[in-house]
């Protein structure tokens, strides 16, 4: 089963919490310090929260949750053959889980992802060379940094989820 990602920016992550499980009559599939995940059903959903006080009610990014590694393989090289830029993060650690994921940037910059969780992870996940502002989740480094701005190629595309 394939479904969309919403990745928000919220100002204070309990509040949102409660409104998004009111919303969609679901608790979070995952809960941590600075950081939620709800799994929906219906509609199909990835919903994922990011504390990020004064950046509320921003996309974070965008992206779509894929049953597997092969799948991933095969969008990498449909993306790539399309002519889009991909950074690719196999077997990487990001939002308290082991992912293989491959990013492409749209139009007006903005970020999606595809990917698959392999496992849950105890950590957030930190990745230096993705850093952009070292915005801090739970001890780790990971999705909430925004790609840098007036960067292109490799650089701007460097997230780490």
């Amino acid at each position: 089963m394939s479904r969309a990602q919403l990745a928000l920016n919220v100002d204070d992550l309990q509040e949102a919490v409660t409104f998004y499980s009111k919303l969609f009559g679901t608790a979070p599939a995952k809960l941590e310090p600075g950081y939620a995940n709800f799994a929906i059903a219906e509609p199909p959903l990835k919903l994922v929260l990011f504390e990020n006080p004064g950046k509320g009610g921003t996309i974070n990014h965008l992206g779509v949750e894929v049953e597997s590694s092969e799948k991933v393989h095969a969008e990498i090289a449909r993306l790539t053959g399309e002519g889009l830029f991909t950074d690719e993060e196999i077997g990487t650690t990001c939002c308290f889980a082991t992912q293989d994921k491959v990013w492409v940037t749209g139009p007006a910059g903005e970020r999606w992802e595809v990917y698959t969780v392999l496992a849950d992870s105890e950590t957030f996940g930190s990745s230096p060379q993705h850093l952009d502002d070292a915005t801090a989740v739970a001890g780790g480094v990971c999705c909430g940094t925004a790609a840098p701005t007036g960067t292109e190629g490799a650089d701007a595309e460097k997230s780490c989820c």
